[in-house]
């Protein structure tokens, strides 16, 4: 297992901080799915949620202890200190920060004197106890632990002292970092700057630093912080996090490690922010910001005139850095040049090596411009794109089952229930089978109706469960006559991939996301 430099801290909030963004809602499939890309990118710390406090969190650990298998990150728990007037180890919530079995627990504690009157309704000393019993608890059991200081910034402001008094406490207890939080977001790069060296010098201590977006700044705080001696960073995935966000994960490491020159990734992670930002937006079920810094679509696009001119002679005479090293490109507009080193890194990481035929790179681009731009996307979609990959460069044609057609009935019936039929008609080892499926829905009928086809010439179908389905509707008309994209992800036991399908009609769309679950759930099939 390779772990990051401990020097410093890439800490991702993603599922606990960004999951309160208005309008994401991640299954707990999702949040597993989540993790999975983190690690691939090479962040040091993933924070999984706050088990005890919400039933699918306790469960995504229960789960990540039998399905994950981390190379780079650790998992974090995150959690309150113990309650006021109660014993730490009576404490319902922090027994749950152990059962979770995640090595490292994050506390939040309250480092603003006026929400300890008011939130928590207890002393200052009371709440400085509250998280040396916890602090020093979780260690004896052999947990490392952060503290995050909940509106350390405004509570600076209010009060000098209280703040430094419950970092220098929860270090004596033998917490690793302290991490100051503006956890309202109002605060300025230069002020933040400011107290981040003042409490430095003062307390002595490892400091992290953990901003919101409400002024617009989370990521100058982040980065004036880290220059004021932070050596911890929390963020979230494409900035997603509650009210206007947190801190982009992926703008924030851009500019570490081209900027100020700190390796805070495992060698080579750098060339994958693009894919992994894509794919997490997916996965959140949200459109990736097209203007997003480092990660955007159009973070390196330049149109026609003055720019594109000077792009023909030299692309860094536009661009502020070389795009292919966080696995961007160069687009010149008018042109459309499209994504050639983002697909050729796609493709290596598939096991294709696509750098010794341009032709076939070149016909791949094409087709993925092509389908891209009627809604495709392949960001979240590898097992979809290693199928074309394979079609197109690959000059491997043959799918294990041809599809002849299929249709499907929706019946209400006059007791009220409603009842979904299918008929395939596919062509599988030389032969041309008919079989019909019920379901409680469209799609679950052509799955069974294709699942009972195929089955007798590929029993190994039998193993495939579909375990995600998402739709989205597309920019362009709307209502029920807008084209939709469908994911879905498909599980045999021992991994789990994503296909897409898009299609003006949603039955449609999700018929080629199946079709394409099952075509390479076979191929894993056939390569084991």
């Amino acid at each position: 297992m390779s772990r990051p430099d401990d020097a410093f801290h890439v800490y991702d909030t993603t599922l606990r901080d960004g999951a309160q963004r208005e309008g994401i809602s991640y299954s707990l499939s999702d949040k597993l799915a989540v993790a999975r890309l983190l690690d691939e990118l090479g962040v040091g710390f993933i924070e999984g949620g706050w088990p005890g406090a919400l039933p699918k969190d306790t469960a995504f650990f229960e789960r990540a202890r039998a399905e994950l298998d981390l190379e780079h990150a650790q998992l974090v728990a995150f959690g309150s200190t113990r309650k006021a007037g109660t014993a730490v180890e009576k404490d319902g919530q922090v027994r749950a920060l152990l059962d979770s079995q995640a090595p490292v627990v994050c506390l939040v504690a309250k480092s603003d004197v006026r929400h300890v009157d008011l939130a928590l309704r207890t002393t200052a000393d009371e709440n400085l106890a509250m998280v040396r019993d916890t602090v020093a608890y979780l260690v004896g059991e052999g947990r490392r632990v952060f503290v995050d200081c909940e509106h350390f910034f405004d509570g600076f402001t209010h009060d000098r002292d209280y703040g430094v008094r419950l970092l220098t406490t929860a270090f004596e207890a033998g917490a690793s970092v302290g991490v100051l939080c503006d956890t309202n977001g109002g605060m300025l790069p230069l002020r933040v700057h400011e107290i981040v060296s003042e409490v430095a010098a003062r307390s002595g201590v490892r400091l992290g630093i953990h901003c919101q977006d409400d002024t617009g700044c989370a990521v100058a705080n982040t980065l004036a912080a880290v220059e004021a001696g932070a050596t911890h960073v929390q963020c979230t995935a494409n900035g997603y996090g509650e009210r206007t966000g947190n801190a982009d994960l992926f703008a924030v490491v851009g500019n570490l490690e081209t900027k100020l020159d700190r390796r805070v990734l495992p060698e080579g992670k750098l060339r994958e922010l693009v894919r992994v930002s894509h794919a997490l937006a997916e996965l959140a079920n949200l459109p990736p910001d097209t203007h997003q810094p480092y990660v955007g679509v159009s973070a390196f696009a330049h149109k026609a005139g003055l720019h594109a001119s000077a792009m023909k002679v030299d692309p860094a005479l536009y661009n502020h850095m070389d795009p292919t090293l966080v696995g961007n490109d160069t687009r010149v507009l008018v042109t459309e040049m499209a994504g050639r080193a983002s697909v050729e890194l796609k493709g290596r990481e598939l096991g294709y090596d696509l750098s010794g035929d341009p032709q076939g790179l070149s016909a791949l681009v094409e087709k993925v411009k092509s389908l891209e731009a009627r809604g495709w996307s392949f960001e979240a979609a590898d097992a979809s794109f290693e199928l074309l990959l394979r079609e197109q460069v690959g000059n491997v044609h043959r799918r294990q089952f041809e599809v002849e057609s299929w249709r499907t009935i929706v019946e209400q019936r006059p007791d009220g229930s409603v009842v979904s039929e299918a008929t395939v008609k596919v062509h599988a080892g030389g032969e041309r089978i008919i079989a019909t499926g019920e379901g409680n829905g469209p799609v679950n009928a052509l799955d069974n109706a294709l699942r009972q086809a195929v089955a007798r010439i590929y029993p190994e179908i039998d193993k495939l469960e579909l375990s995600d389905y998402k739709v989205r509707i597309l920019d362009g008309k709307g209502g029920t006559d807008a084209v939709t994209r469908v994911l879905i992800e498909t599980s045999d036991g021992q991994a789990r991939w994503d296909t897409v399908g898009v299609h003006g009609n949603v039955i449609a769309a999700s018929w080629l996301a199946l079709e394409d679950a099952l075509t390479y759930g076979l191929l894993r099939a056939d390569r084991e």
